[in-house]
């Protein structure tokens, strides 16, 4: 059973609709979620969490619809975006106090493992933490509910090289503990490093929703390039041609 299932999502702004977008995200796997700016997947991921309320699609998480168990699903899932702006004076373990008084399952044992995987000193506070560690307690904060299901909105914008290769390593860590995550980013080359799944969103439709290495295959046997930039750049550029030959 998909731990994410999404069919027919769609929202209507005045210049701009999320038209019939569908995907679905299974147990312990890495789904990227990519396309350029505007075109549709911040809105993918605000409608999916209810920020935003689409106007058609059915939206389910382990099997449930999300309308009906909003409460309940959103004990086993986790959100992350790019670096969160703390109290950036409080201390780490006082955030940890009031955090884990919202879920039902925080596992404190588990919360250790996580600060201690990622080098989090819980008397530290935001302020003094780099980019890349704030993304990391982000992650923290999500996990030590035993979230099922990571959705990260840009996680690595604005990262260093390296932070963002210590977070990919996490996401690997995480993803064999049989983690997923439902990843969205303009970073394509961090996608071919950690994804195993690739939904590629264009003008607010789902160009692709498959498999990493099948995407990558089919593309490359068509002479659309062999790298997930290299793929985007030749259908923007097909939609561009199409669109000034109308």
């Amino acid at each position: 059973m998909a731990i994410l299932e999404i069919q027919g999502l769609c929202k209507t702004y005045p210049a701009f609709r999320l038209d019939n977008v569908s995907f679905s995200v299974e147990p312990g796997s890495i789904m990227g979620l990519i396309g350029r700016n505007g075109a549709g997947k911040t809105t993918t991921m605000k409608s999916i969490l209810h920020i935003v309320h689409p106007d058609a699609g059915t939206i389910r998480y382990f099997g449930l619809d999300f309308a009906g168990h909003e409460a309940e699903i959103k004990q086993r899932i986790g959100f992350a975006g790019g670096a969160a702006d703390y109290y950036k004076r409080k201390k780490i373990s006082q955030l940890l106090d009031v955090t884990r008084r919202f879920y039902d399952n925080w596992d404190e044992t588990a919360c250790e493992q996580y600060l201690k995987a990622f080098s989090l000193d819980p008397e530290k506070t935001p302020a003094q933490l780099s980019e890349g560690m704030k993304v990391k307690l982000s992650l923290t904060l999500a996990l030590s509910h035993r979230a099922e299901l990571l959705i990260l909105d840009e996680p690595t914008s604005g990262l260093d090289p390296v932070s963002r290769e210590e977070l990919l390593e996490s996401f690997r860590f995480l993803q064999d503990r049989g983690v997923a995550i439902l990843f969205s980013t303009h970073i394509t080359s961090d996608l071919e490093k950690c994804a195993d799944h690739i939904t590629y969103i264009s003008k607010g439709r789902c160009l692709a929703s498959e498999p990493m290495a099948q995407f990558l295959e089919r593309h490359r046997q068509a002479g659309r390039g062999s790298t997930l930039d290299e793929i985007m750049v030749h259908y923007e550029k097909e939609s561009l041609y199409d669109t000034l030959s109308v």
